[in-house]
């Protein structure tokens, strides 16, 4: 294949900057071992030594995984398992920065061509070695029709594995991918080829990883059970496990869940309601807010009328009050944004503001794209998500003459039906993590992404020309160059940046949150902790 000779580098994704604020405290949050919550610093760990491990946690998550087959998981809570068993060959470090994890190294030896040196002596939970024959495996099973991975597109620039050695490979691509690392990071967990590749073995629903946490049973409808893997390397970048067994709950009530850790029967729940915040830590646990790398906005498509006219995009955009919703219904724990880019990640504009709230510039807009008295439509969310905030988008719509339903739909059929024109044309979602825009864009907003019902040529061009250009500062700027595309040719109602409410019980021992908003039973202590 035809080379292209650059000079030798150690991959890193981009320079993203630790979030702004902390929501509750009014300065940069800080890790769960020595964190900020409600401005007070609390129960900080001694630097260098990991917590005493406790017996056993239980971990309350909104949303129980179809699979724990990796290439299939597609949401926060299904990371959270797969992740507690299984490790990839790099993770999204604190500040969005690639850092190894199966992998000791990973180098662009020149824009076609990786390189990876695998950690030696690491083996699977059932003693299987990993090695070279584990990342080829695992690619190939991302890319097989038969596995019906969304993201088998995505990995298939990848022409050839090649095993140099038992511990050495060389990702050899059809096309420069400086987003690769992107995507290996959270659905190429590796599989252990001998038992994943055995008929016997439902690796989906018995799965073998190498991570800190074994897999031990999955209760249908009610748990998944871990127990500590006492073989874990020690310098793992995912930290050191704070249980002897992790047992993760699906709650789907929010409510059910703030009630399980005020009763002791959870240590550490996801998605605490802004309005339970002060309920949770009156009667003493604690709330941890945490910046994470992500956005929440309404999916607006272009393939059918009237949305199909950019200026009833943009008065959809005018119509809706962000920073009010914010302010009374997130606890003020975000910021509207101009575009689908976020704070910290690659392409973020901060000069681009995002659309200013003006009833009435999106009644004119509607006038002149022909809908003075408005029309009518539906905005469809997963029922996982806050059923407030649609609510109160749907009502501010409606307030200008889009009279706008707002429908909650089960996860797996919202999942479903992303391009289904019988569908509802709006949808409010939240995506993380967004340190690389890539998903994202090649997904949802590129003319033929496998989720997308949005199409602009200026917009296609500059995915094109982000997807292949491997210097990152030119990378950012076609991905501003996009933000501003896509500012006047509106795919979304521009939301805002997200911030994740735990809520953790006073006998949890110390955690880190995740930037990727995974909730994984360990703990890591961060250079300069306190």
């Amino acid at each position: 294949m035809p080379q292209h000779a650059v000079p030798r580098q150690s991959y890193k994704l981009t320079h993203w900057r630790p979030h702004r604020r902390s929501v509750l405290g009014g300065a940069a949050a800080a890790l769960f071992g020595g964190r900020l919550v409600s401005g007070r610093r609390v129960r900080a760990a001694q630097a260098g030594t990991p917590p005493a491990l406790v017996d056993g946690l239980t971990i309350d998550l909104a949303v129980e995984p179809p699979t724990l087959d990796p290439a299939l998981a597609y949401e926060i809570d299904a990371w959270s398992v797969v992740h507690s068993i299984y490790d990839s060959l790099l993770q999204f470090g604190a500040n969005g920065e690639m850092e190894p994890l199966l992998a000791e190294s990973f180098s662009l030896l020149d824009p076609l061509t990786y390189d990876i040196k695998l950690r030696q002596g690491i083996a699977f939970h059932n003693g299987e070695p990993f090695d070279a024959r584990s990342v080829s495996f695992t690619l190939a099973h991302i890319v097989n029709p038969e596995t019906g991975s969304q993201l088998a597109q995505n990995f298939s620039v990848v022409e050839d594995v090649e095993a140099v050695d038992d511990h050495t490979v060389r990702l050899h691509l059809a096309a420069p991918a400086p987003w690769l690392p992107s995507q290996i990071a959270p659905w190429m967990a590796m599989l252990p080829p001998d038992y994943a590749a055995d008929p016997a073995n439902d690796f989906a629903s018995n799965p073998v990883g190498t991570g800190p946490f074994r897999f031990v049973e999955w209760e249908r409808g009610q748990r998944i059970n871990l127990e500590r893997n006492p073989d874990y390397f020690a310098d793992s970048a995912k930290g050191h496990a704070i249980a002897q067994s992790a047992s993760f709950r699906f709650v789907g009530e929010a409510s059910t869940r703030v009630a399980d850790l005020l009763s002791g029967s959870a240590d550490l729940i996801r998605d605490v309601p802004a309005d339970q915040i002060a309920t949770i830590e009156q009667a003493g646990s604690e709330v941890v807010a945490f910046p994470i790398s992500g956005s929440a906005w309404v999916r607006i498509p272009t393939d059918v009328e009237p949305f199909s006219d950019a200026r009833v995009r943009q008065a959809l955009n005018h119509a809706v009050d962000i920073e009010g919703i914010v302010r009374a219904l997130l606890a003020g724990s975000g910021e509207r944004l101009a575009s689908l880019f976020v704070p910290g990640g690659l392409g973020y504009d901060p000069d681009l503001a995002p659309f200013p709230y003006d009833p009435e510039r999106a009644r004119h807009l509607l006038t002149e794209a022909g809908y003075p008295d408005g029309f009518a439509t539906t905005i469809d969310y997963a029922s996982t998500e806050a059923a407030d905030l649609v609510t109160a988008i749907a009502g501010q719509l409606s307030e200008v003459g889009i009279r706008t339903d707002a429908r909650p739909v089960e996860l797996a059929t919202f999942n479903a039906t992303w391009t289904d024109q019988a569908a509802a044309p709006l949808r409010f979602l939240t995506w993380r993590p967004l340190f690389d825009p890539y998903t994202l864009l090649s997904l949802v907003v590129s003319s033929s992404g496998f989720l997308s019902r949005y199409a602009n040529e200026t917009a296609q061009a500059l995915i094109e020309q982000g997807a292949v250009e491997t210097d990152p500062e030119a990378r950012a700027g076609i991905y501003r160059d996009l933000g501003r595309a896509l500012y006047d040719e509106p795919a979304a109602i521009y939301g805002f940046d997200l911030v994740a409410f735990y809520g953790v019980g006073p006998e949890t021992p110390p955690w880190t949150p995740r930037a990727d908003d995974y909730i994984l039973p360990t703990y890591r202590r961060e250079h300069g902790a306190e």
